[in-house]
């Protein structure tokens, strides 16, 4: 439901450790751009959801980061659920 996919997305909003996917993205030599176009979203909107100013990354959106930069799931867990930051 709407509603659902509303309460997920803010959940991971919550909980993203921007500055370890950052790294992990600098770390992999990818790019927001190109990391935008593989998740499949608008650069501008990629940006957003990474600085915090829009709304989060949806569940399926973290899980194509997740492949795209091949994170082991530690680090998956350390950058999309990390409580230490909520």
């Amino acid at each position: 439901s709407h509603e659902a996919r509303h309460s997920e997305r803010k959940e991971l909003d919550r909980v993203v450790n921007t500055n370890r996917l950052w790294g992990k993205i600098v770390e992999n030599n990818q790019t927001v751009e190109t990391l935008a176009d593989v998740i499949g979203i608008n650069r501008s909107t990629f940006y957003r959801k990474i600085s915090g100013k829009g709304q989060g990354f949806t569940v399926r959106e973290a899980s194509e980061i997740v492949r795209a930069l091949n994170l082991t799931p530690t680090e998956a867990v350390s950058i999309f659920f990390d409580l230490t930051v909520a």
